[in-house]
């Protein structure tokens, strides 16, 4: 229990009167308040605190001290010092009044509680006693939890912080200078977000950014392919249903957005939302609102939404396939990923990394690529983009041994959408006795492989489940086990 802990005090008091009033108003615990330091001014309180500020849980310090430093100036270099540290104010300031702009003062310039010194005449305690032991308890208590969010948010940093790595933005082309640039001034807003670019760019890689750079960093960050949704469960699956709201709902359900309140929602392939679908998101936009399934009152929720999409959002408009007031709502704030063609430059430093990223993989010397071989995937048109760049890169590592050269790129790139079948390691050539891998590691990159030919030559997810014969939540499920999401 806290009570058992011991509570390190700092004094901060000019007039030894009030300094012994002090003393005998914690004598009863003295055993667990201990004084640890007694300093008559400002300037002493902060040298004190930067020698050793782990030394102190509690800061009780009078108003009114001697020196030029006082007041909220003391208390706002003292949370400087150690934002945890808990701060008393005891004043005969407001002995005769009630002020609470002065009071209001003290909070926001850091201090936890303030009290009123007893009159003069009392000679036995500061203040009343039992409100005086509380404050400085609460105080350590409110020092412990400041204590315990710090960690927390120094883990979810750290945290934030490998996602990012692991999730790099690659490229110092202009094209991707300016992305980085547009990231960072919209993950400082708190607007809707619409992002444009063609299968392959990375839009998810840029929401993503958007979300861990942002004020909501610490909060989940939800991500929903709009088109591996079945038609029938997407209102369930987005606003959730409560227990017996239709046949089979035993218990009830959170939607997605009621997951993600206070964070964000990526809504990937919003083309592919149903127009049943439309009506409540548009809700959520205008409202911060969701319907619930058997519910009769709404939800209030705040998420921040980010899409995307590869589709021509005015051509759907046109087509009465998307609704024109939901457009609008989305496309606030927009965002267009770079194609790999428009960023050519960007392809070595994208080679090299994934080249690196999947050789660690593999457990595989990393080859060397000839410089031809790397003029060929410059050069290349790329329709499937930094996607379609890692499927080459992949197969050039069965393809290739120590020295990926011209040849070998071609080849791999010719496998690619121009026949009717793709290139899963069906000729010999494309084994070699130093790759040899358990059956279940070859039967993931087969798995990768195809997956990534599927998806390549098809314009959404939802296509290429089709395409599949599966189920969108099944494709989904599979890509993310494959590590293609």
């Amino acid at each position: 229990m806290i009570f058992q802990d011991k509570i390190n005090l700092l004094i901060i008091e000019d007039e030894e009167y009030d300094l012994g009033r002090i003393k005998r108003t914690i004598e009863p615990f003295k055993d667990r308040l201990i004084i640890k330091k007694i300093v008559a001014d400002g300037q002493s309180a902060l040298n004190a605190l930067e020698k050793s500020p782990q030394q102190f849980d509690v800061v009780i310090m009078d108003y009114q001290i001697v020196g030029n430093i006082s007041g909220e100036t003391l208390i706002h270099r003292i949370k400087k010092i150690d934002h945890a540290i808990q701060i008393i104010v005891i004043t005969k300031m407001t002995i005769n009044i009630t002020d609470y702009d002065f009071a209001n003062r003290l909070i926001e310039a850091g201090a936890m509680w303030y009290c009123t010194k007893y009159p003069a005449d009392i000679d036995d305690f500061i203040y009343q006693p039992t409100d005086f032991i509380l404050s400085i308890l609460n105080a350590y208590h409110k020092k412990q939890l400041e204590l315990d969010k710090y960690r927390s948010n120094k883990k979810l940093s750290a945290n934030i912080k490998e996602i990012l790595d692991r999730k790099v933005i690659i490229g110092e082309s202009p094209p991707i200078k300016e992305l980085r640039l547009q990231i960072e001034k919209l993950a400082a807003q708190d607007t809707t977000v619409l992002i444009y670019g063609a299968s392959g760019t990375g839009k998810e890689l840029v929401a993503t950014h958007i979300h861990y750079l942002s004020k909501r960093k610490l909060e989940k960050f939800v991500i929903i392919n709009s088109g591996s949704l079945p038609n029938e469960l997407i209102e369930s699956e987005l606003f959730g249903f409560e227990k017996g709201s239709f046949t089979g709902a035993q218990s009830g359900k959170l939607g997605l957005f009621e997951v993600a309140d206070q964070g964000s929602i990526f809504l990937d392939e919003i083309g592919e939302l149903p127009r049943s679908a439309q009506v409540k998101l548009l809700r959520v936009l205008q409202d911060g609102e969701i319907d619930k399934i058997g519910r009769t009152e709404r939800i209030k929720v705040n998420v921040r939404i980010i899409a995307a999409t590869n589709k021509n959002l005015y051509e759907e408009l046109k087509g009465k396939r998307f609704r024109e007031d939901l457009f609008y709502r989305l496309n606030v704030a927009t965002i267009q990923v770079p194609s790999l063609r428009e960023r050519p430059d960007d392809i070595p430093l994208l080679t090299d990394f994934f080249l690196n990223y999947y050789c660690r993989e593999m457990s595989i010397e990393i080859p060397q690529i000839k410089e031809e071989a790397m003029n060929v995937l410059i050069n290349n048109a790329w329709p499937g983009n930094v996607r379609q760049l890692q499927n080459v890169l992949q197969r050039l590592l069965f393809l290739a041994d120590s020295v990926i050269e011209a040849d070998h790129v071609h080849k791999a790139l010719s496998r690619i959408g121009q026949s009717s079948t793709p290139a899963l390691l069906s000729s010999y050539e494309s084994w070699h006795v130093d790759t040899i891998m358990p059956w279940r590691e070859m039967e993931k990159h087969i798995k990768q492989n195809y997956f990534r030919f599927v998806r390549e030559n098809t314009n959404s997810d939802a296509e290429a489940a089709r395409k599949l014969g599966l189920a969108p939540p099944n494709y989904y499920r599979m890509c993310k086990e494959l590590g293609l999401k």
